[in-house]
């Protein structure tokens, strides 16, 4: 369904080429460096929410409300993003708080050089820093001209790849790096969403944890919804309401008469605070 990724044979393919194996790493650096006076209170959601690559119709989000999700993510942005959003707009995102809903933004920045699928945006060595600051910023004025304020989110979505390979990972840690310190200039918090074998490995087990995202949303497809018990690292890593676990994909589900293709999440980190 999400077609702004590789499709799922690819993923899996690239997945176990670049490896399962899961290292304990240390501690995430928090967002300490943040001045407590300038952010505003983060805004926490537990419990299941779902991803689609288009946002559903208001209609749809008004049928499925009061069932098995109260979180959803959007794809605000992002070269790389797979799918026409229509529906994404300011007023959608508006009435579907005033609903409940709780919205967790998403930007498909640029892709590893050594990945093996094509993409609009892929980042260098040469051009990581740079094009992590330029994409950040275009993250957060497509979510601030959504109504996403300051202190919401922005969970940058990097895609599998081969992370033993030297030169690539630090390209991607540079990037990652760039961006997420250019939200917190921009009063944005940074996230990230990666897979447990190698992007999320590779910003959970980094050993320079410098301008690393605070906030982790890990792809396991073991169908479990828990951000606890298969947490694949260290147990003091990304505490305090700062993980996102995507547990199942393609699910089609009908509620209500609208049916939608979903993955499924279980959330306890930040989510979009709305006007």
């Amino acid at each position: 369904m999400a077609e702004h990724r590789q499709s799922r044979k690819r993923r899996y393919v690239t997945w176990a080429v670049a490896g399962a194996a899961v290292v304990a790493g240390g501690g995430i650096a928090a967002q300490s460096s943040m001045a407590a006076t300038a952010w505003p209170a983060q805004k926490t959601y537990t419990g299941r929410a779902f991803d689609t690559c288009t946002a559903p119709s208001l209609n749809a989000m008004k049928a499925w409300k009061g069932g098995l999700y109260g979180g959803a993510a959007v794809y605000v942005g992002g070269k790389n993003r797979g799918c026409a959003q229509p529906n994404l707009t300011a007023s959608w995102v508006k009435s579907v708080n005033t609903l409940g809903w709780k919205l967790i933004p998403i930007y498909v920045g640029a892709q590893p050089p050594c990945q093996t699928s094509s993409n609009p945006e892929k980042l260098t060595a040469t051009n990581a820093a740079s094009l992590g600051a330029t994409d950040a910023a275009d993250a957060v004025a497509k979510s601030s001209a959504l109504g996403m304020k300051a202190g919401s989110p922005i969970y940058l979505d990097m895609e599998p790849y081969d992370t033993t390979n030297t030169s690539c990972n630090n390209a991607v840690l540079t990037y990652v790096r760039s961006f997420t310190k250019t939200l917190r200039a921009k009063i944005y918090r940074g996230g990230f969403y990666g897979f447990t074998s190698s992007s999320a490995k590779a910003i959970a087990t980094a050993k320079d944890k410098t301008d690393l995202p605070g906030n982790l949303w890990y792809a396991l497809w073991d169908k479990q919804n828990t951000t606890t018990t298969d947490w694949p690292w260290g147990a003091t890593q990304y505490t305090g309401h700062s993980r996102g676990h995507q547990y199942l994909v393609n699910s089609k589900e009908t509620r209500n008469g609208y049916t939608i293709t979903v993955d499924r999440d279980a959330w306890d980190a930040p989510v979009a605070i709305v006007g």
